[in-house]
């Protein structure tokens, strides 16, 4: 009986498949972010389970809420106000648009950023259909008002 081969990486999401890129960007968005940390919970790679599904953004923006230690939450099932992903080397574009239109938009995200390293892009999508697509400049969410500078992601 022969032996059947498989590829070990197909075992794997490609949403799962971290790489050197994907891990800088998401710091540095984090480091970028932790200026807003006040206001709002700056959350990576936080599982979710919403009303349209199981899901795990990059990272997620929150309303504040009040800390609880002892009590921990493993899927958190609100929606974020904003939901960032960023393409793992492996993951198709269809892939990520097609959870920001049937997961996260009609969850009631607010506002998706899709991030993609090797174009060096930032597209900010709304569930009214708006797409602002940055390369330089300053990255705008319009449903927080939050800012963060390209060049924090890209230097």
């Amino acid at each position: 009986m022969e032996t059947p081969v498989f590829d070990l990486i197909e075992e794997f999401h490609s949403e799962d498949i971290m790489s050197y890129n994907h891990s800088k960007i998401m710091h540095r968005l984090s480091v970028a972010l932790d200026r807003y940390d006040t206001d709002y919970d700056i959350l990576p790679e936080l599982e979710l389970e919403l009303s349209t599904g199981k899901c795990k953004p990059d990272v997620s923006v929150f309303p504040k809420r009040a800390e609880d230690w002892e009590n921990d939450i493993i899927f958190y099932t609100q929606p974020p106000i904003i939901a960032i992903e960023i393409q793992s080397p492996k993951q198709a574009t269809t892939d990520i648009t097609t959870k920001v239109n049937t997961v996260y938009f009609p969850a009631g995200v607010q506002s998706v950023w899709i991030i993609v390293p090797p174009l060096q892009m930032v597209q900010v999508r709304t569930p009214d259909g708006q797409k602002k697509t940055y390369t330089d400049g300053v990255v705008h969410d319009p449903a927080t008002g939050i800012e963060v500078p390209f060049s924090q992601l890209f230097r």
